[in-house]
């Protein structure tokens, strides 16, 4: 009995530390955060990829296409059924100046945090097109 005490105790740690989440992807499909954001509301997000930013003029679905999915040429990624996690991250780094492209460096610069998981929430949200490597080799 005493033997197993540490173990039983090692799993209640884990668990508790992991928030109950045994697939990593499942946390992206809930509203957790890595990237130290508020929760993210898909709603709100769709209001935002609509509007216009003052830097630029352009809406996020100006480039990426209404679902994220549809992108102006093939030089602008599709964003749609992404990891929402992912998505925040990235559009933190361009905000911040650590990841640097002309327009989404503009486009991010006066988004706030809750900005930032709203957008996140609802590109995570959409179907996705995207493929991994062994899929795009079939």
């Amino acid at each position: 009995m005493i033997r197993t005490l540490p173990a039983v105790s090692l799993a209640l740690l884990l668990a508790a530390c992991s928030g109950g989440q045994a697939d990593p992807a499942a946390a992206s499909r809930q509203n957790v955060s890595s990237a130290g954001l508020p929760s993210g509301d898909a709603a709100r997000g769709e209001a935002l990829a609509l509007r216009k930013s003052a830097a630029s003029g352009q809406t996020c679905i100006d480039c990426h296409g209404e679902n994220g999915n549809s992108p102006i040429d093939e030089n602008t990624p599709k964003i749609g059924g992404q990891y929402h996690d992912y998505l925040a991250h990235a559009l933190q780094r361009y905000r911040d100046g650590r990841r640097d492209h002309a327009l989404m460096s503009s486009q991010a610069v006066d988004l706030g945090d809750q900005e930032i998981a709203d957008l996140a929430m609802f590109f995570g949200s959409r179907p996705t097109q995207l493929v991994n490597l062994e899929q795009a080799h079939k």
